[in-house]
């Protein structure tokens, strides 16, 4: 053997060889940052291949008095890097187990959606919240059937044989004719009802479902839903209903809102009046600005919402009421016009024809 071929492991044997080697190992170990980089650091400093087995596979090739300090210096080294890599390792695994448990968590508190939810249609959601502005202010909600007598429909409330609306064009009636029993062509017959039935004062709310001989199309529904009040108390004038009106609309459409009635006629109140509701998009500043145009109200600036009036005393004399004591108003308007713009929809059917995902795009919205 050559003089340069036994001075190899003499070499790898040295003190400041193997501190060298330990060194390089416990700085690798230190820079692993997982436990699958940590794998391959063992094998390079741990390894059969690495240089602190390849020194210690040396020591025979060495002087037998040099031997055994070669080996403690060795054993020492190599049990170092084998603490260093158990402690690594360690810490490695606790924080890999803690990052997948923070990715994994399950919040076992909480409950579990078995079924897909359901949810309150729109339109029920919206006369809820309308009821409730009225129960909030001591009103009674009152419903009725809605197949009703003619008398209840229309003679006791002023509307008369020749009308219009009860004419076949409008009105839908139940055969045999001479039964004069008609699908209620508004709710007014429930405020006749609470009038015949309920002791004065009179505060009440009745929505409902009405039937009108309309055509099915975007903003028409043969079968659609009202909403009407009726105050009969002593000392009521125009300004207690105005004041409710102002009252309703801001609970329905945000504060601020505003109110106007313009004259019109109906045959159950006198005198009568068309609700206007400031349009609630633009605020009325649409109006003759064509820079700002708005969709709702068309840069009118209002938005016709209901009817209301004083009650015409045939109304409550045809009931049992003493006119010279007590006096009313009423209104009414219709629900699904108010989701409608309230909401955006822009299209009746889509009320009726049961949609989930219609339905959903205004879940909790309606309330």
């Amino acid at each position: 053997m050559s003089a340069e071929n036994s001075s190899q492991p003499a070499d790898a044997l040295r003190p400041e060889a193997i501190e060298a080697s330990t060194a390089a190992a416990l700085a690798a170990i230190g820079d692993a940052d997982s436990v699958s980089a940590l794998k391959d650091v063992r094998l390079a400093h741990a390894g059969d291949r690495s240089p602190l087995a390849l020194a210690n596979r040396a020591i025979g090739g060495i002087p037998a008095q040099d031997r055994k300090e070669a080996g403690r210096l060795l054993g020492a080294a190599r049990a170092r890097v084998q603490q260093a890599l158990a402690a690594r390792s360690a810490e490695l695994e606790a924080a890999e187990l803690t990052a997948a448990l923070a990715h994994e968590a399950v919040d076992v508190t909480l409950p579990v959606q078995l079924t897909p939810e359901g949810a309150i249609h729109p339109i029920t959601g919206l006369i809820d919240a309308m009821c409730d502005v009225f129960v909030g202010m001591g009103w009674e909600v009152a419903e009725g059937p809605e197949l009703e007598h003619a008398w209840l429909n229309f003679d006791a409330l002023n509307i008369g044989p020749d009308h219009p609306s009860r004419g076949e064009s409008d009105t839908l009636f139940v055969e045999p004719t001479s039964s004069n029993l008609v699908m209620r062509t508004h709710t007014s017959p429930v405020q006749i009802r609470s009038l015949l039935d309920r002791p004065l004062p009179v505060y009440v709310i009745c929505p409902g479902k009405v039937y009108r001989a309309d055509e099915f199309d975007a903003t028409h529904l043969p079968v659609f839903h009202q909403i009407e009040g009726l105050v009969v108390d002593k000392g009521i004038s125009m300004a207690h209903l105005r004041g409710t009106l102002d009252h309703f609309a801001q609970a329905m459409f945000g504060p601020g809102i505003r109110t106007r009635m313009r004259p019109h006629y109906f045959p159950f109140t006198e005198p009568s009046a068309e609700v206007d509701l400031q349009c609630f998009v633009c605020r009325g500043e649409s109006v003759g600005n064509p820079d700002r145009p708005c969709r709702t109200c068309k840069s009118e600036g209002w938005i016709e919402w209901g009817g209301c009036g004083v009650v015409n005393p045939r109304v409550l004399q045809a009931c049992g009421v003493d006119t010279e004591v007590y006096s009313g108003f009423a209104f009414g308007m219709g629900i699904d016009r108010t989701l409608m713009f309230r909401n955006n929809a822009a299209n009746m059917r889509d009320f009726v024809e049961g949609a989930v995902r219609f339905s959903r795009t205004l879940r909790g919205v309606a309330r």
